[in-house]
């Protein structure tokens, strides 16, 4: 590896052993970054090198920062980082916050100083902010005042953790520190091409999330393969999309891909389709990034709302129903651009171009990649025949210390737990998750996350959660659960399980469907069989569907 940037060297300390890691690809000529390289500088600084200061940035409800204005607000937060908050290259900086341009600039400003961006969803509670916080080694947090609550519950479990919160107007707020003298300058620091620079945790399906470290160069590089070679933006595009940037989903599509060829993101706090429809029309967004739920949602309401300006759309977080991609090309004359991608890989890494796409695809590999259907063993599998996914290219899996990594990269490949169909033209076709993950509207919700959250319930004496196809969010999350004596399961008990599991967890987790049994098939070692419950509610779905 190149010698480090950092000062505190525990990201790369915890990087797995280099022979666990998946092979990476360099093919693409602009994939050769320099040894000493700063995505920041790359994203933002060379803009007002090339004179596009006063080109519009970021667009909010709020107004509009320009890339300079932006780039000084980053400059600013970040000498308040590395002078009054005592973070030095190589921290991690724990982030919290709605999508905003604050938190855009916030997240920009950790990379810029050479910290470690650990991003977090506005929806997590005190103890899954608490586990992010002890695997990361986190002592300071950037928060958003109006998120306050949990993260002063965390800090119970994090004695030394630093809270700096912005949008709470005292004179130790983070924007009236930004104000000092002297700070509207700062020098990105000079990080190594291979130091990390963010830290995207995502649920695995034990329910403890898996930390996945990414490099300086990652950043770029799926910029410059799905970014370039596929999504094929320019200047005058303005983006917008629903996902939170705590989504690597979000942060390409909010920030990465707009930031690289120097166009416009348009920035809401939240964008459900009643909000995301309008705020297309009034701020003339060129490009849309969201899940097959909220085109699904959007089209009974296309003939409200002006989306003309619209060229472009992309969807990924669950797999596009053929019905919703032909529906919405019926109604706009756009091809969704359907893609698939993960935390462990950074974005997209399978997904057709515009004039490629093909209706029920995902599309094919994207250049800089590699991929492959092969069996259990390993063995590509012939065209036709499903089997796991498998990939490699300029981004792959290096998780925090954890011993998941040799589940997930396997002979130098990364195999994402989907299972797939590659056809005779190389077009890929998604048959279902291989693991018990239940992707839910866009959500990756690990089903016994909600089982551990569920057996904390006084009456709940066992249950299994699994997810059951559903027409609107792709799959919903259903708990098949057995009550403890004295407890009847009805209505009035549905729901005080499920506002348990709202309290307990990020609310989008919870079972939207609960069926009570009288017991669950396991093993002769007692163990949960979740593929016997998927069955289970397969065959219901299936007799439902035929009454």
């Amino acid at each position: 590896m190149i010698r480090s940037g950092h000062l505190d060297t525990f990201t790369r300390d915890n990087l797995p052993p280099q022979a666990l890691w998946p092979e990476f690809l360099f093919r693409l000529p602009e994939l050769n970054y320099p040894e000493r390289l700063n995505c920041v500088a790359e994203l933002l600084d060379r803009w007002l090198e090339r004179g596009r200061g006063a080109h519009p940035c970021v667009v909010a409800p709020s107004g509009t920062w320009t890339y300079a204005e932006l780039a000084e607000r980053v400059n600013r937060l970040a000498n308040v980082l590395t002078r009054d908050l005592g973070m030095v290259p190589g921290h991690r900086v724990l982030l919290r916050a709605p999508n905003s341009p604050m938190a855009i600039a916030a997240y920009l400003a950790v990379m810029k100083a050479g910290g470690v961006t650990v991003a977090t969803m506005p929806l997590l509670r005190a103890k899954e902010l608490t586990y992010a916080l002890g695997k990361a080694k986190v002592k300071l947090t950037l928060c958003d005042a109006r998120l306050a609550d949990e993260i002063e519950k965390a800090k119970s479990s994090a004695p030394d953790l630093r809270v700096a919160y912005w949008g709470n107007d005292t004179p130790d707020g983070i924007e009236a520190l930004m104000q000092q003298p002297g700070y509207e300058a700062f020098a990105a620091c000079d990080t190594a091409t291979d130091d990390v620079c963010l830290i995207g945790f995502t649920s695995g399906t034990t329910g403890e999330p898996k930390g996945t470290m990414h490099f300086h160069r990652d950043v770029l590089a799926t910029c410059d393969t799905y970014g370039r070679r596929v999504l094929h933006a320019n200047a005058a595009d303005r983006f917008i999309g629903s996902a939170p940037l705590a989504f690597t989903f979000g942060l390409g599509g909010h920030v990465l891909f707009p930031l690289r060829v120097g166009a416009t993101t348009i920035q809401l706090e939240a964008a459900p389709p009643d909000v995301l429809l309008p705020a297309i029309a009034k701020f003339r967004a060129t490009i849309c990034f969201t899940a097959p739920t909220a085109y699904r949602a959007m089209l009974g309401k296309l003939a409200e709302h002006d989306i003309s300006s619209l060229r472009k759309c992309v969807s990924a977080g669950e797999a596009l129903p053929k019905a919703t991609f032909e529906a919405w090309h019926a109604a706009t004359g756009m091809k969704i651009m359907d893609g698939i991608g993960s935390t462990e890989m950074l974005h997209i890494f399978i997904g057709a171009p515009e004039g490629e796409v093909r209706a029920g695809s995902t599309g094919k590999v994207v250049p800089g990649y590699d991929a492959m259907v092969i069996d259990d063993e390993g063995r590509e599998m012939p065209p036709g025949i499903p089997g796991r996914l498998a990939v490699k290219g300029p981004t792959g899996c290096r998780y925090l210390a954890d011993t998941r990594q040799s589940v997930y990269v396997q002979s130098g490949w990364n195999v994402t737990g989907d299972t797939y169909m590659k056809d005779k033209d190389g077009y890929f076709w998604y048959q279902a998750r291989s693991d018990d993950m239940i992707i839910s509207a866009g959500y990756n919700i690990a089903g016994p996350e909600v089982e551990s959250a569920l057996l904390e319930h006084p009456a709940v004496a066992e249950c299994g959660v699994v997810g059951v196809a559903d027409e609107d969010r792709g799959q919903i999350v259903k708990a098949y659960v057995v009550l403890r004596a004295g407890h009847t399961g009805d209505a009035t008990m549905t729901k005080a399980l499920q506002d348990f599991v709202k309290a307990a967890v990020a609310p989008y987790k919870y079972p939207r469907a609960v069926e009570y049994v009288v017991g669950l098939p396991k093993t002769q070692t007692g163990k949960l069989q979740r593929f016997e419950l998927r069955k289970v509610a397969a065959e219901q779905a299936a007799r439902k569907l035929a009454s």
